[in-house]
């Protein structure tokens, strides 16, 4: 306890090149321990978005791209799936359940999803939670809109507020659809997954939009007597009380999500989608899907941590130095101690002791650190990538990382002992011009 009461007062007296050390350590550390707790956050976050969905349908392309516009909002899908395959397949006798999704328009830099109420009934996350509602009620009208939670925060939206969506997923559409708005019907409650930032509309109102001059496509009958009578469509401004959902045919989707009433036939019903001779389409599993996406990213995981590894031991080589140079202006406390009765084993022991001190201090406060930052930057990445990244208490990773850093400070303590050791008495005493 001497021992360890003389270096804490003598890493006291040297207040500033301490502080200095500590910090360089401090700061390598909570990048060590940020990028783990980043990594882990979105691999959490990637697969609590979507759970107890069998298949991903849509047009053939990319496993990994299909999963990412579909589930996640990253990216832009090539084609859509024609309604009447997509009603074929949703009446397979394997297939329980499906949710659509008809992407491509959006509304201040948030994605406008077309979807119908088997979303709310069969869309499940984080381990099998249901989407639940804030407030109001879920979108059923041709122009009803639904907030995620985050939208609705953002841009300040209320019950009975209108919105106009823009055609595009960008920030800047190039054509709005200002002559049918939406209005908001309901809140979604907050999820902490990409639903929060999507707005929902029904099937039938994204079809709508898109309809030229805001008038629905004129039937045979329609064509017939189109030069004698104008419809209450011709000024080119429908809406939503001269249009209703019946009179809408949806023509096609984006995506869809299934659920099979035998997980069993998951993958014959896998196999015979992508077999389709129809039109061509894909299905893919979102957990195969979503391990494909970690290997792709693995090596670039591994790159990023050996940087970081890197870094703490430059910081820890840092610490190296300071006490190693230190010890020239230290010649005479160290001798002082000899002189008093403090043998080489005890000088050993003190610069040790100071070092892991070093290593310890440094380490709890990148540890810190790296709470304070997921702290307050918590909500900017989830506002500016979408991604949740939960506070946790350390994990073994970041516990072996502490300790390692912990470890590598006690040994590195030898190497300014061992000068200091070698040293002898009369050195510190004699003076040096």
């Amino acid at each position: 306890m001497l021992v360890l009461d003389l270096a804490l007062k003598s890493l006291r007296n040297r207040a500033f090149s301490t502080s200095l050390t500590v910090g360089s350590i401090a700061l390598s550390v909570a990048l060590l321990i940020g990028v783990e707790n980043v990594r882990v956050g979105m691999r959490e976050s990637f697969s609590n978005t979507i759970s107890q969905t069998d298949l991903i349908v849509g047009t053939k392309g990319g496993t990994i791209q299909l999963l990412l516009y579909s589930v996640f909002g990253m990216g832009a899908p090539t084609e859509n799936v024609s309604w009447e395959a997509y009603t074929q397949w949703a009446e397979h006798p394997a297939v329980e359940w499906t949710v659509p999704y008809s992407l491509g328009d959006s509304h201040r830099g948030f994605r406008v999803i077309g979807t119908n109420e088997d979303f709310y009934r069969h869309y499940r996350y984080r381990g099998g939670q249901e989407i639940a509602l804030a407030e109001g009620r879920a979108n059923a009208d041709l122009f009803d809109v639904t907030l995620g939670a985050d939208v609705a925060v953002e841009l300040n939206y209320a019950l009975g507020d209108e919105i106009a969506v823009t055609h595009g997923l960008g920030e800047v559409g190039f054509l709005n659809h200002d002559h049918m708005p939406f209005t908001v019907v309901g809140v979604l409650a907050r999820t902490f997954t990409p639903v929060d930032r999507a707005i929902y509309v029904t099937l039938e109102g994204m079809e709508a939009i898109h309809w030229e001059d805001g008038a629905p496509p004129p039937s045979d009958d329609e064509h017939a007597h189109e030069e004698a009578e104008a419809t209450p469509a011709d000024d080119g401004h429908a809406h939503e009380e001269e249009v209703s959902i019946e009179d809408v045919e949806v023509t096609q989707v984006t995506s869809f999500f299934v659920g099979t009433t035998n997980r069993r036939d998951v993958l014959q019903l896998q196999r015979e989608i992508n077999d389709f001779e129809g039109e061509p389409m894909m299905a893919v599993i979102p957990g195969v899907a979503l391990n494909e996406m970690w290997q792709g990213l693995g090596s670039a995981e591994t790159g990023l941590r050996l940087v970081t590894i890197f870094v703490v031991l430059v910081g820890l080589l840092g610490m190296l130095v300071s006490l190693y140079t230190s010890l020239n202006e230290r010649r005479r406390e160290m001798a002082i101690l000899r002189a008093v009765g403090a043998g080489p084993n005890r000088i050993v022991a003190l610069l040790v002791l100071e070092s892991v001190c070093l290593a310890a201090a440094g380490a709890l406060a990148g540890l810190a650190l790296v709470y304070v930052l997921l702290s307050v930057g918590q909500s900017v990445v989830e506002a500016q990538v979408g991604l949740f990244i939960p506070i946790r208490p350390p994990g073994p990773i970041e516990l072996l990382f502490l300790g390692a850093v912990v470890m590598a400070g006690f040994l590195m303590g030898f190497v300014p002992a061992l000068k200091a050791y070698r040293t002898a008495l009369h050195d510190g005493l004699a003076v040096r011009v």
